[in-house]
Formats: structure tokens, sequence, C-alpha cells
């Protein structure tokens, strides 16, 4: 008997209109208490439903029908009737999206069975070392009143308090959280809330969902987190099929020489522990292993990231192969470029170039023809390195740094890379990509976390703008002899804040920097600068990173709710590189202004002011910026169906049993179709036909090669002949039937009476991941999966014609799901 209880007692957050309402408790098997809420002594009825043409339940909603709509409709209905075309417009797409990675050589299964077993064990390794105790569950004590939570089963709801009840078969009271969701209140005790609740965050500046769950109805939230799972499948199988093919890629490994000795006795300062792994584990991924390294190194600003990227060029460069460095601006690049060319002068046979737009046409292509013919080593610039034009001799190592402030096709590009040639990755804020793939062992990653010993934290200072706290700030760093950064987030302002300097600061010397500006004067600026010449640059975020400047050791940012969470991290790195207290000073306008989510960016940028926590910041943006950097824009709505937290947990899980998501097709010829129907070609059409029997064997040939071929051979017949009559029909759809059955590993095909039974070689988790694929809710619901078949029971027995039909449309919606799945 369900426990029913009365609640009388108020509860801060709730409306007196609610407060007043009398309430109906009943324990839920997932953990919460029901309440349902009577208004006015009157249940409170359901808006009016809709039927499946987007029509209200009144009669009053009809309208006429014109005769434009019914003509479209009646096209609708005709293209519709024709199963093959629907078919082959999918495969069509699936394709499309496939044309990128036509150069993936297939996998035997043998051979998918050994990496498959490599990436599980690299896993465990990223888990031990980077997982602790991550966890996306919400403390309840942390949640105001208002904000939206996932209870994982019945959905999104809104935080309303936390307040004493008696819990029930108990006289003592115990803490609740009370949750409001769209048909009344829940409540639920702190200790399971705790196990079961997530924040709802989402991917925009909008955190507000369009509607809260139902308690009665919880089938409208199970659809969307259905939908949420297969779009984390899907991505965990891309994820999953690009590193397994690098695995597959080999290359020699690299040589361990005498000369790496000498190189690393160069290095002038003792390493920290950190440091000291993460030379080891390059050192390893580059000498002891032959597939290409594919490695993270997140190291905070100014801890060492860089010599570990040097160690990496000198043993590639040694063994007669090229290195790239890659940066995001000129600035960087040449800051890598001075650092490297410094590092190498002691060898006269390394060359090292850098290519950037600020060179003149016959000096690029200049660096063009030495880098086709082998005479530069070292190649250091931005993203012009990934154009086209850029054709290298004996590529063997890319260093990527700050991957996160790249571009999509960009980054793409880079991706390209990464399956031929050995990658290396610097960042200190790593893009939340990045760190899930290093968490989940697809990648591997050294995290520097330890200080040199002389750093000191930097001091970080957040108010509202004024005018008398920049100026103090600004006499402060100038009265001990350093220099200060002015960043704006625009180029427009620039000049203002320069003339509002130069008037407050007659004596000292005051410049602008930003990209627009040409490449000599640029130069000249922050040469200047990094000279001491100049005391304050007022400049955008061009500064962001690379700039070591040891003496600037003021930072002030100005607007700084228009900057990325990863970008005031980086910004506030460029102070405090030497063993003076640094200071940063952001201002915002009036907190009145401020999003939710550039307050929340904020007050983590505050938390995490102490030294080496870039890493820990990386984890809490993950929940705060923008989803289409992570993983592309598409995404997007399938994260705002369950909220970011809920959906990298999902992710993260999936990602953990990527092994399960594998499907073992079989071979065409050994698929038997047992139905007895073999219609006849009307002879109009035969004597349409130039040579029918041999149109027959392509049409099966086609279909044994696989799905692509026979919608080809589809598509192309029915150009020269035109629509083929039902008889064709029928025999494609056979040959369709028996390709899509060996795709997804069903062996036989027979009926019985009302029901239809399907040998399968799949089990019983593949089963229900391509299950929960299926659009239609008539084939999902029918299909049982038992021992080696799946059965389904037909409301009625179909004519042969029919039941082919009903098959046909079956395995297409299976076949959708394949995507989703690694297939080998």
């Amino acid at each position: 008997m369900a426990l029913l209880l009365p609640i009388p007692i108020p509860i801060h957050g709730v409306s007196s209109r609610s407060r007043s309402a009398s309430r109906l408790c009943k324990v839920w098997g997932w953990g919460l208490l029901k309440i349902q809420i009577q208004r006015g002594g009157r249940t409170q009825t359901p808006t009016p439903t809709k039927n499946s043409l987007g029509l209200s339940n009144s009669n009053s909603t009809f309208t006429k029908t014109t005769k434009s709509s019914k003509k479209r409709r009646d096209a609708a209905v005709e293209a519709e009737s024709d199963a093959i075309s629907i078919l082959n417009e999918r495969i069509r797409r699936e394709q499309r999206k496939k044309s990128s990675d036509s150069e993936r050589s297939p996998m035997e299964a043998e051979e998918a069975d050994k990496y498959l077993e490599l990436v599980k064990q690299q896993q465990q390794r990223g888990l031990q070392k980077l997982k602790g105790d991550l966890s996306y569950k919400v403390d309840p004590y942390t949640l105001r009143s208002g904000d939206y939570v996932v209870h994982k089963k019945v959905g999104i709801g809104r935080f309303v308090g936390i307040k004493f009840d008696n819990a029930p078969a108990s006289t003592d009271p115990i803490e609740y959280v009370f949750i409001e969701y769209a048909d009344g209140m829940a409540k639920l005790p702190v200790k399971q809330a705790s196990r079961l609740l997530y924040r709802y965050n989402l991917p925009n500046e909008n955190k507000k969902p369009h509607t809260l769950s139902k308690l009665n109805d919880t089938s409208v939230w199970e659809r969307r987190k259905t939908k949420g799972k297969i779009a984390i499948q899907k991505m965990v199988v891309d994820l999953m099929e690009l590193y397994l093919h690098r695995l597959k890629q080999t290359r020699p490994p690299y040589p361990l020489t005498p000369a790496m000795a000498h190189f690393v006795s160069q290095f002038p300062y003792e390493p920290t522990p950190d440091q000291k792994q993460a030379f080891i584990d390059v050192e390893k991924d580059l000498t002891g292993r032959e597939t290409p390294m594919d490695r993270l190194i997140c190291g905070d600003v100014g801890f060492g990231k860089t010599e570990v990227a040097l160690r990496a060029i000198f043993c590639v460069v040694s063994a007669g192969k090229q290195a790239m460095v890659l940066a995001p601006t000129i600035v960087l690049a040449k800051q890598h470029f001075e650092v490297i060319s410094q590092r190498f002068s002691i060898y006269p046979n390394i060359n090292v170039g850098l290519l950037s737009r600020f060179q003149t046409k016959s000096e690029k292509d200049e660096h063009l023809d030495m880098i086709k013919n082998g005479h530069l080593d070292i190649i250091v610039g931005t993203h012009s390195l990934l154009g086209s034009r850029v054709v290298y001799n004996n590529l063997g190592l890319l260093v990527v740094d700050e991957e996160q402030r790249f571009g999509v096709k960009q980054k793409e590009k880079i991706a390209s890379f990464k399956t031929s040639v050995d990658v290396l990755t610097l960042s200190a804020t790593p893009i939340p990509r990045t760190l899930y793939l290093a968490l989940t062992g697809f990648r591997d990653a050294s995290l520097i976390s330890t200080p040199p010993p002389e750093r000191v934290p930097i001091r970080t200072h957040l108010s509202a703008y004024s005018k008398e706290k920049v100026l103090s700030a600004i006499k402060y760093e100038l009265e001990r002899g350093g220099q200060v950064f002015y960043v704006l987030p625009r180029i427009k302002g620039l000049e203002e804040v320069m003339g509002f300097l130069e008037q407050s600061f007659p004596d000292v010397e005051i410049a602008i920097a930003h990209g627009k500006q040409y490449s000599k004067q640029l130069e000249e600026t922050m040469e200047k600068f990094s000279q001491g010449e100049i005391k304050i640059l007022t400049c955008t975020n061009i500064v962001e990173s690379g700039l070591d400047i040891q003496n600037a050791n003021t930072i002030i940012i100005q607007d700084v709710q228009q900057f990325g969470l990863a970008q005031l991290y980086q910004l506030r790195g460029r102070v405090g590189r030497a063993d003076k207290e640094a200071h940063a000073h952001l201002f915002y306008p009036e907190k009145s202004l401020l999003t939710d989510q550039a307050l929340e960016r904020l007050a983590a940028l505050e938390e995490c002011c102490q030294l080496g926590q870039g890493f820990q910041l990386a984890e809490r943006d993950m929940g705060i910026r923008g989803f289409g950097t992570i993983f592309g824009e598409q995404q997007t709505g399938d994260v705002g169906n369950v909220g970011i937290d809920l959906f990298f947990e999902m992710l993260f899980e999936s990602l953990s049993k990527v092994d399960e998501h594998r499907v073992v097709s079989v071979p065409y010829w050994s698929v038997e179709i047992d139905m007895n129907i073999n219609p006849h070609l009307p002879s109009e059409y035969i004597n349409n036909l130039e040579n029918p029997m041999e149109i027959i064997h392509e049409a099966e040939k086609a279909a044994e090669k696989d799905i692509w071929s026979l919608m080809q051979y589809t598509e192309n017949l029915r150009r020269q002949y035109g629509k083929e009559p039902h008889s064709m029909e029928i025999l494609l759809k056979k040959l369709y039937v028996r390709r899509m059955a060996a795709d997804i590993g069903i062996t036989k095909i027979y009926a019985s009476g009302k029901m239809v039974f399907m040998k399968t070689v799949m089990n019983k988790h593949v089963f229900n991941l391509i299950t929960d694929s299926v659009v239609s809710d008539v084939h999902r619901n029918s299909l049982v999966f038992e021992g080696d078949q799946i059965k389904a029971e037909l409301l009625l027995e179909l004519p042969r014609e029919q039941l082919l039909n009903w098959i046909f449309q079956c395995l297409a919606g299976l076949h959708a799901s394949l995507p989703s799945l690694i297939k080998y």
C-alpha cells in the first residue's frame, strides 16, 4: 500500500499560493516523495494535448485544407510510400559524413581485438593518474533556490530548498531536498539527493530548460535521455575509430643517442618532479613504442612545458625528421622561434625557420622551398603552417601550443596529422574535449602541477571598474620599477584608454598593441616592451599566451565579462613569472549587468588563484562555457536534453564501456531469408531492359559488396529505366533485407504465423543499443531478444509481400543505428 503523508511545513522559496495548498505525498520507487498540488479545492486539469498532426483535440481547431496543401500532402505520401528511396537518402547522408574518413583502411576483427585491449589498458592508466574523485553529481547544500536540477530517473526540476521533515515509519525528522516539477512537488532525503541529482547546466547563456519534467509521466524524460544516449554513442564510436586507426599506424622508434644527454645538460634549471616525469613519458613515447605519440602536456603558465617540447624536437630532428611548432598568434610564434633558435644555436646542422603573415612574398616562397626540400629542420609559425602550400619533406613531430585557441577547421587539420605523425600538445587550460580524452585513456597526458621553487601565487582582485582603482594599481607597479599590461576585449577603446593613461602618467612611455597593426610596428612595440622601454602596454588579448616578461607584474583586464574563462586564466599568467608578487586586477562594469554564466566564470577564477590550478579550472570550465567548442555545434541540442553534467557522466560511462559498442557483421552469402516469395517481372518491363538476367546478376553483386553499392545500383537502374514495377521492387527489397541483415549480424530470417524470428550473432547489450535508436515505436516495442534470436509478434498474420515490407522497414530502422556502433 502506498504511503500518503500530508506536509504542512512551509518551505522557503515556494510561493504563498503553493504553501497554502494541500499536499499529498507518495513514496516512489526512485526515492522521491511526490506531492500532488490541488489549488483552490480543484485538481488542475492538464492543457489539451495535440495529436500527431499537431492539432488540438478540440473540434474547433480544425480548419479547411487548401488545394495546395493537399497536393503537398499527397506528394509527401507518395514519397513515403517509396521505402527504398527513403532508405537510399539516409545511406547517402551517412556516406557524406564518412567521406572525410575515406582514407582509413578497414580493420580485421582479430586486429580490432588487440587494439581494443590496448585502449582499455590505457584507460585504466588514465583513470589512475587523473580521475581522482571526479564526479558530476551535485552537493545539495551548494544549490540555491531556483536552481535547476536533474534527477536521473525523473528528469528536470527546480530546486526549492532543504527542510527538516518527518521520515516515513519514523518519529525523527530528517533533512529533505524539495524539488518542484511540472505537475507537483517532490521531496528527497539529502543523502539520496547527493547520489541522484545533477546540476542542470546548458551550453549557452540561457540556463533555463524549455519545460520541467512530470512526476506522473516519465516517458518524455526517458525519450530525452535516450536521445542523449544515442548522441553519446555516436561521438564515442567516432573517437574510438579515430584512435584505433592511430594505434594501427606504425613508425620505427627513435634512437636514444649520446647527443640527447648533451642537449639535456644545457637546461640551466633543476627540473621539478612533475617535469621529470613528463620528460620520461615523452621519451618513452618516442623511443619505446612504434605507434605515433599523441600526448597532452598540461602545465600551468611558466611551469616548464616548453622544455618538454624542446627535448622531443631534438629527439626527432636528430633522427633526420622535421618538426613543426604551431602557435595561435604571431607574438607567441615569434617567442617560440627565439627560444628554439637560442637553444639550438650550438648545433649548426639544425636549421630553424619562422613562417608568418608578416613576411614578404619572396621570404615566404624561400621558406616554403626550404621546407619542401628538407633544408629547414624546425618550422615555427601560426595556422599558415597548415595551409595547402606548405609541403613537408619528412615531417616527424607536430607541437601544438594552446590548441583551444585555434578554429574548427584548423583543429580538424591538426586531428588529421594525429594519425600519421607524433603530436605533442601544450596547454595550461586544456579544452574540455582534450581533458576528457586524457581522463579516459584515448590520449596520454602528463600533468605538471608543481611550481618552480621561486614562484609566488598571483594575487587576483575582482571588482567593479573605477578610475581610482586602475590608477592606484598602475602607480603601485610603476613605483616598484615594474611594467603593466592593460588589456581590453576589443581594438575599439584602446585609443581612449591610452589617452586617459597619457593624461594620468605624462612622463611614462605607453604603447598600443593589437593584431591588426602592421608587422614591423607590432614587432617594434613588443621588442621595446620586453626591453623595458615601454612601461604600460595597452593591448587586446594578442598577449594572451607566450609573452615572458619578468619585469611585468601587474595586469589590468577591463570588461572581464567578455572573456572566456580559459582566456582570463591565460592573461593572468602573463604576470608573476619572476619572484616578485604579481597582481591581476579584473574589472567588470556592474554586477547587475552580468549574466549568471559570467558571474559563475569570475567566481571560478577567484577560487583557482593558487599556482598550478589550470587543470582544475578546466574541470570547472566544462560546465560553464559554450559546448559547441567541445564536440561541435550539432551536439548542443542533445546536451540540452539532459544538461551538461549528466551528459558528461553518460559520456564517461560510455567511453569506459567502448568495447561493448561493437557489432559483428556476417558474410552476405551466409544470410538465409526463409520466405517463399518469388515475384515475376512483367513482360513489358523485361522487354524494356537490355539484358534482364545480367541486370539481376549485377544487383546481386552490388548487394554482396555493401549497402552503398546496392544504393548506387538501384538509383542508376531508376535513372536509366524509370521507377521499377511492383514485382521488381519486391526483388530489390529482398536484396536490401539480406544486405542489412548481414551488416547487423543477423544470419537467418523466417516467419511462423504472427511471429517473425531473426537468428543473430549480436549480444543483448548491442541489441539494446540498436533498438534505443529505432525511431518507430511500432518496431521498437515489438522486438524482443531471447537467446540467439530476435523475435517480433505481429498483431495478425500478414500476407507474404506485406510481411517482407514489415521486415524491410524494421531492418532499415535497426540498420540506421550502425553509426553508433564499431563495425569489424
